[in-house]
């Protein structure tokens, strides 16, 4: 004899597949849940290192700033000492140079002429009083032959005066000249 099963068959075949398919989905929804907070912890890991790495090269940067600014200040400490260096070889070299311009003159002015005053600027100026005219002409033609200390001189000015009072009065002529500047003058 044949057999029936007369249970509802189909029912439970269904309920079962459902229950398999409601299995499933868990499982999956489960693994994707996984999933997204393995990608979120590897994604939170990476962007924490980031940031310690970003943090170590801003801190390396101001460190490096910082480096930068003390190298800048000693540059110009550096450059400070040079020019004080210069300044001290310039007058160091120029110390003897007051002393050859007026041993010069004093070779070089001749009798019958008296120096009242010398003035530098970017040339020298020098203003006496002579016997005659022809002992400034001898001073400009001595002062006009080359010397390392003395340049071109030029006459400025020349006038006749009187020297002393009453019978003691003698005539003298004042004089200004201009005397360039040289490569081995005194500077300004």
């Amino acid at each position: 004899m044949t057999a029936f099963n007369l249970l509802p068959w189909r029912e439970a075949q269904r309920r079962e597949r459902k229950r398999l398919f409601n299995g499933l989905l868990i499982l999956s929804a489960l693994c994707g849940l996984m999933v997204v907070l393995i990608v979120s912890a590897v994604n939170a890991a990476q962007l924490s290192t980031q940031q310690s790495r970003n943090t170590l090269l801003q801190s390396e940067n101001r460190a490096l700033d910082h480096r930068l600014r003390e190298i800048k200040g000693l540059r110009q400490d550096i450059a400070a000492l040079k020019a004080r260096q210069h300044a001290v070889e310039s007058l160091q070299s120029d110390r003897t140079r007051p002393v050859h311009l007026l041993d010069e003159l004093a070779t070089r002015v001749p009798s019958g002429v008296a120096l009242k005053s010398m003035k530098q600027t970017d040339h020298l100026i020098l203003t006496g009083l002579a016997q005659s005219n022809a002992r400034v002409s001898e001073l400009l033609r001595n002062l006009s032959q080359s010397s390392v200390w003395l340049g071109k001189a030029e006459l400025l000015e020349i006038k006749a005066a009187s020297l002393g009072q009453g019978k003691e009065a003698r005539k003298v002529y004042e004089f200004n000249v201009n005397i360039a500047a040289s490569p081995g003058a005194i500077p300004p």
